[in-house]
């Protein structure tokens, strides 16, 4: 059974989000939903996410999930403001808790006692299985580029995450906490076994002159994606992520995108002016 997909993609982060509906029913469910932020002048605003939500009242859909593939570190999840709009659950991976753990402990977040799994309406395991009106979203823990990540099968199509980008780009880091060049070989493999043909991603960066992909044939990824296809062997894999990770700079939105999404997409609580701010552990270097 295939469920309607509508992809949207918010440019100032290549993210890609998914309006995911039931046709017999109207359920839906929204997937990867980002926030629009401008971190030079510090204004956040809902516009890409109210856009998601236009247009599921246009196709008379009714929101029961707003899903997250894992905690990204490239943007801010809209998942808080899309649960006030809609009233749907939110859910990530259970391994969001070792992600929230390590980040308190690196951003000096001990003071939050719900900076925890309950930040979020479900926290997701291997094998769980949502309803989405006559349609299943099943859920596969797919870890590697950070420990929560997961995919997500709903009728003929998988949604990736960040394991894989478009065929020319190739596949996610590994140099995350908790993250495993193995494990995210392990993932693909078995993404790349299941009983579908499309494939979703939550990237895209395209050379110069081309358009942003947001779906891409399991087969063409299985005989063209630039790092791990048919014939790529585990050892040689392992070692050209290890070579490409040590080379790779952080995400631009590293600190203000993790502090918002291990909250469920919530702003950080605010100070006693009323206001909101992000954290910037500083390294000193002599």
């Amino acid at each position: 059974m295939q469920a309607q997909i509508t992809p949207f993609f918010h440019a100032p982060t290549s993210t890609w989000s998914y309006l995911v509906r039931d046709a017999a029913t109207g359920e839906a469910a929204i997937i990867d939903a980002a926030l629009d932020f401008d971190p030079a002048t510090g204004e956040l605003g809902h516009a890409s996410a109210a856009a998601i939500l236009q247009a599921a009242e246009r196709d008379g859909a009714q929101v029961r999930w707003i899903l997250e593939t894992h905690a990204h570190a490239d943007h801010l999840s809209a998942a808080a403001w899309l649960r006030a709009s809609t009233g749907a659950q939110t859910a990530i991976g259970a391994g969001i808790e070792q992600v929230q753990e390590t980040f308190r402990q690196r951003l000096g977040l001990e003071d939050e006692p719900e900076l925890d799994g309950r930040a979020f309406d479900r926290l997701l395991h291997d094998g769980d299985a949502l309803p989405l009106g006559e349609l299943v979203i099943h859920v596969i823990a797919t870890p590697g580029h950070t420990p929560d990540s997961l995919s997500y099968l709903i009728g003929d199509a998988v949604f990736v995450g960040d394991t894989l980008f478009s065929p020319e780009a190739g596949s996610a880091r590994c140099d995350f906490p908790g993250g495993d060049a193995h494990a995210l070989f392990q993932s693909v493999w078995r993404i790349y076994g299941l009983p579908v043909t499309r494939m979703f991603l939550a990237h895209d960066y395209p050379a110069a002159g081309s358009a942003p992909r947001a779906e891409v044939p399991i087969a063409e990824q299985r005989t063209g994606n630039k790092h791990i296809r048919d014939g790529v062997t585990e050892e040689a894999f392992v070692a050209m992520r290890r070579q490409r990770d040590a080379g790779l700079p952080p995400p631009r939105l590293l600190w203000p995108a993790l502090q918002v999404n291990i909250r469920g997409g919530r702003l950080p609580p605010p100070e006693g002016n009323g206001q909101h701010y992000f954290k910037l552990p500083l390294q000193v270097r002599d």
